[in-house]
């Protein structure tokens, strides 16, 4: 029986240790600033729920969700006449690379986000990760 709670311990230390870079999705869809509604919406059929905007330079802006998009069409629009920037929340919430997954549970935990995109250093777009990613890790480790 004391190995059984050994494995379990070096299993939750294993766990605890993981960062965002480990676990994250690194190919992620982005848009631009004037990237039209209707793209969004298809962009996210194909991927995640919710699609950051970047600049020129890849630099994370704003994102744009399923929600956002619904609440513009509930409002009388039609995407295909608008773009990210209509939408879009700005300055989102954003975590690094180097964020540990017990941190990121708790940022999940605080708020209504179900994924968040991943920047470096310089708040270039890397990734995207989302609460599935961290409970697959969770299983994996």
């Amino acid at each position: 029986m004391p190995t059984k709670k050994k494995a379990k311990a070096v299993t939750k230390k294993a766990f605890v240790d993981m960062m965002v870079k480990q676990v994250m999705q690194k190919r992620v869809q982005s848009a631009g600033l004037k990237t039209k509604g209707d793209v969004i919406a298809s962009l996210m059929i194909k991927g995640f729920g919710s699609v950051p905007v970047v600049d020129a330079k890849k630099k994370l802006v704003g994102i744009v969700s399923e929600h956002d998009l619904l609440a513009a069409m509930d409002d009388g629009h039609q995407l295909r006449d608008m773009v990210a920037c209509d939408v879009m929340t700005y300055n989102p919430y954003s975590v690094r690379l180097e964020t540990s997954l017990p941190t990121l549970i708790h940022v999940f935990r605080a708020s209504d986000l179900v994924r968040v995109p991943v920047v470096d250093a310089k708040g270039t777009l890397v990734g995207i990760i989302a609460r599935r990613d961290v409970l697959r890790a969770y299983l994996a480790s």
